[in-house]
């Protein structure tokens, strides 16, 4: 086991796709990892074991009291809650934020949010820099600029805050995302994969251990970090948007399976069943991310790392597929 850095982190959302990434890559690091879940530590939903290790706080996001006791002593907070579900967006997220920030403010801590394309419309696209405007035409939009506006003040107020805006997440212990949702059907084997957008339409994939790589490097350079930095993850950019189910269809023939069909993706079925499930009705809302390319360009995270940690497609894709159960190990 790593030994300790000396840094103490918080990760709220510890249990998620991204925070839990991120908790990961910072225990191997050597930084002393605390995790805020409900619920009894990490032998509840979603353990894994390379959180063996982090120092698991019962507590909830909403209340207060609860962040301000977990964040004690941490040198940064990784904000990566999130609703389960998309459900209560308006009425949750905020709050949230608002009590990662007061406890950062307390204690000087820097607040990591791993951001989203959500902030940006079209105005904005194809090819999104972190100066890009941010005129959202989504209720979820609305929400992420709020909550990058809560930001920016706090980093006025004591806080530091780093930002890093990603496409869409993928790879092993994900959450909601569009990959095993969306293209795949977790503990099954893929006989399909419905793609949601025109097959020559890019689109911006962000394979979670990627994310959390490039995370731990630009906090073991936090006094080069401006009090509030953002920065735009590149990622898996596929030109011809398509190319992630032509991955998936690779490696589920290298696993010995049968080559799956492309297919369009049922919108039909999620406009009819929008107003009474929620994971649709959101996933509607975001079919615009879908239509037209939107890019992260990431020149300014290239110029400050040198280069962006990036996993080859295909590796990625078997990673996140092996983790889902939709191929065998």
């Amino acid at each position: 086991m790593a030994t300790t850095n000396g840094k103490t982190v918080l990760v709220i959302g510890a249990r998620g796709g991204v925070g839990g990434a991120v908790a990961a890559r910072l225990l191997a690091d050597g930084w002393t990892v605390k995790a805020l879940a409900r619920g009894q530590g990490a032998g509840g939903r979603g353990s894994r074991p390379d959180l063996a290790a982090a120092q698991w706080i019962q507590g909830d996001a909403m209340n207060a009291a609860d962040v301000a006791r977990a964040a004690a002593g941490a040198d940064v907070i990784v904000h990566a809650v999130n609703p389960p579900g998309y459900k209560d967006w308006d009425k949750l997220v905020l709050p949230m934020m608002d009590n990662t920030i007061a406890a950062a403010k307390a204690v000087g801590a820097r607040i990591v949010l791993p951001g989203t394309v959500y902030n940006y419309g079209p105005d904005a696209q194809p090819d999104l820099t972190e100066e890009s405007p941010q005129n959202p035409v989504t209720v979820k939009g609305g929400i992420r600029v709020a909550m990058e506006r809560r930001l920016r003040q706090a980093s006025t107020e004591g806080a530091r805050v780093l930002i890093l805006r990603c496409g869409d997440f993928f790879g092993p212990h994900a959450g909601n995302n569009w990959f095993g949702q969306g293209l795949v059907k977790p503990g099954k084997a893929v006989t399909s994969i419905p793609y949601p957008g025109p097959h020559a339409v890019g689109h911006a994939w962000a394979y979670l251990p990627d994310v959390a790589e490039t995370v731990a490097r630009l906090l073991a350079r936090e006094n080069e970090l401006a009090t509030f930095e953002t920065f735009h993850f590149g990622g898996h950019w596929l030109e011809a948007g398509a190319e992630m189910a032509a991955s998936i269809q690779r490696v589920v023939v290298a696993r010995g399976g049968a080559r799956p069909a492309v297919t369009a993706f049922p919108w039909w079925l999620v406009t009819l069943a929008s107003p009474f499930v929620t994971v649709f009705r959101e996933m509607r809302e975001m079919r615009y991310l879908w239509q037209r390319p939107v890019r992260l360009e990431n020149a300014k995270l290239k110029a400050f790392l040198g280069a962006e940690p990036h996993t080859p497609l295909d590796v990625a894709v078997a990673a996140a597929l092996t983790d889902l159960g939709c191929v065998p190990a």
